[in-house]
């Protein structure tokens, strides 16, 4: 994130304005937790985190979402109902914003809440008596989610836990670039992986 505020032109800080508050926090985050290889391969996605800024919430709900979901199937068990508590908080600010009825589930969120069946059956419960507002899931849960992902993925019993963290760096810029930049997701996640050559020495 310093060098995402150097290369834009800013004073140099780790929190820049030129990156969504939310994607910066999951990038440092994810910096910190990956070995020295990851880190440096992380620095080729700079350039695809300037100018992914701005206030709509559904940046902050999109970010939760691909972070609960990707920890969510193999985050340790003690881990697991907050994760799901954080899917089901996302998609119903998510829904709440686009104006579609409570309930809504994107095929990803299914698929991950599938796998932990019993977390899942107890996050449904608790959802059903609490009803988050949008500051609190901007100030608190949305942050939240992010951390207790990285911190799932790190102490997972997984074989590569730097991969499915780069991954998730790497599937968030994307989300956000599709709703910043109207960009198709898929596409922006590939923008972000081959990135633009800049010297890890930077």
């Amino acid at each position: 994130m310093e060098l995402a505020s150097y290369l834009a032109g800013e004073r140099w800080s780790d929190h820049p304005a030129c990156t969504h508050p939310l994607l910066a926090a999951l990038a440092r985050l994810v910096n910190d937790n990956v070995g020295d290889e990851s880190r440096a391969e992380l620095v080729e996605l700079v350039p695809s985190i300037i100018g992914l800024t701005g206030g709509d919430l559904r940046v902050d709900a999109q970010i939760a979402l691909r972070c609960a979901t990707t920890a969510l199937p193999v985050a340790a068990a003690e881990r697991q109902l907050a994760l799901a508590v954080s899917v089901l908080a996302a998609e119903e600010m998510l829904a709440r914003l686009d104006g579609a009825p409570s309930g809504r589930m994107s095929e990803r969120s299914r698929e991950a809440m599938a796998q932990v069946p019993h977390a899942a059956e107890q996050a449904r419960r608790f959802s059903r008596a609490a009803r988050i507002t949008e500051k609190g899931f901007r100030r608190y849960a949305a942050p939240n989610a992010v951390q207790l992902a990285v911190v799932g993925i790190v102490q997972a019993c997984i074989p590569d836990p730097d991969k499915l963290l780069c991954e998730l760096l790497t599937g968030a810029i994307g989300d956000c670039s599709a709703l910043i930049r109207g960009a198709d997701p898929a596409a922006g996640a590939e923008t972000a992986r081959e990135g633009r050559a800049v010297p890890a020495h930077v």
